[in-house]
C-alpha cells in the first residue's frame, strides 16, 4: 500500500471525550493502526478524515518519505527517535523534544535517522491528507 493511501484512510475517533471535552488516553490504551510501509498511526480525537484531529504517528528505521505536502497546516512535536526533516530545501536534524509546524502546504520530505523507530504527536487543522509533489 502507498503512504499516500495509507494517509487518506478513514478513521473513527479514538477516545470519547468528557462533556467538559476532558480526554485522557493512557499509553497503554493508544490503538495503533498499520497504515503500510511500517508506518502506523493512533488517533486521539477527531476524524483524521473529515476534520481537525490529532494523532500519534511512527516511522520505521530508515523511512525516508517521498516530496509531499499535507492541505491542513499541522504541528508536530518528536516523541521519540530522530529525523530530518527538510523544507525548502534546509535541513534539520530533530530528536526528542523537537517541534515544527507546516503550513500553507509546505512540501518537505521526512528521513528517520539512527536505529530507533521514530514517533511523532501531531495535531492537524483539517483533514488530513497526503499529496505528492511533482
Amino acid at each position: 500500500m502507498s503512504i499516500l493511501a495509507a494517509m487518506c484512510m478513514a478513521w473513527m475517533p479514538l477516545a470519547v471525550a468528557a462533556a467538559d471535552g476532558t480526554s485522557v488516553v493512557p499509553k497503554s490504551e493508544l490503538k495503533w493502526k498499520s497504515l503500510g510501509n511500517g508506518i502506523a498511526a493512533a488517533q486521539v480525537s477527531g476524524d483524521m478524515d473529515k476534520g481537525p484531529s490529532r494523532f500519534y504517528l511512527k516511522y520505521p528505521v530508515g523511512l525516508v518519505t517521498p516530496n509531499h505536502h499535507h492541505d491542513a497546516d499541522h504541528y508536530a512535536t518528536v516523541v521519540s527517535g530522530t529525523i530530518t526533516l527538510t523544507v525548502e530545501g534546509k535541513s534539520h536534524r530533530l530528536g526528542p523534544g523537537s517541534y515544527f509546524a507546516l503550513t500553507r502546504k509546505a512540501p518537505h520530505v521526512a528521513k528517520v535517522e539512527g536505529k530507533t523507530e521514530a514517533v511523532f504527536f501531531i495535531q492537524a487543522d483539517g483533514p488530513w491528507n497526503v499529496v505528492m509533489e511533482k
